[in-house]
């Protein structure tokens, strides 16, 4: 019998068992720019649970409402941006007259990549990610009224 079984190509090369895991991986230039843009998740969500997700952190309420990912952690065999990204998970949800976050071509998920510790305003990020939470809040179950 001939089994001509391909085994499903892995899209990422790493597997973190923890957070702090993921933190050890990454170079030094990223590693500030997570560490600050986990700061703002923690200090604008009250509660927020984190959790890795396809090797990267989640912030979740509810659900999930946004992530951090480091260009590092590869999904796929090639980079595809510089720095570290920061994206809403129901992005397209959020007030985003400015123009703050890119979009690409995606439906739901959108996102703002950040290269230096300079290029986050922490202000008006964390207004967006608030904005999310709050969003997030109002999606729950038990707060739709039939």
């Amino acid at each position: 019998m001939n089994n001509s079984f391909t085994p499903k190509q892995k899209m990422q090369s790493v597997s973190f068992r923890s957070v702090d895991e993921f933190l050890e991986y990454l170079p030094q230039d990223e590693l500030q720019i997570v560490e600050r843009l986990r700061a703002l998740v923690f200090d604008s969500i009250p509660g927020v649970t984190e959790k890795l997700s396809y090797n990267v952190p989640f912030y979740k309420g509810n659900k999930n409402i946004c992530f951090i990912w480091p260009a590092s952690v590869l999904w796929g065999k090639t980079k595809s941006y510089e720095g570290v990204r920061f994206g809403f998970t129901n992005g397209y949800l959020l007030h985003d007259e400015i123009g703050f976050l890119d979009k690409g071509n995606r439906k739901k998920g959108y996102w703002k990549d950040f290269t230096s510790l300079a290029e986050i305003d922490s202000a008006l990020l964390k207004s967006y990610i608030i904005e999310a939470s709050i969003i997030d809040e109002i999606k729950k179950p038990d707060s739709i009224k039939p």
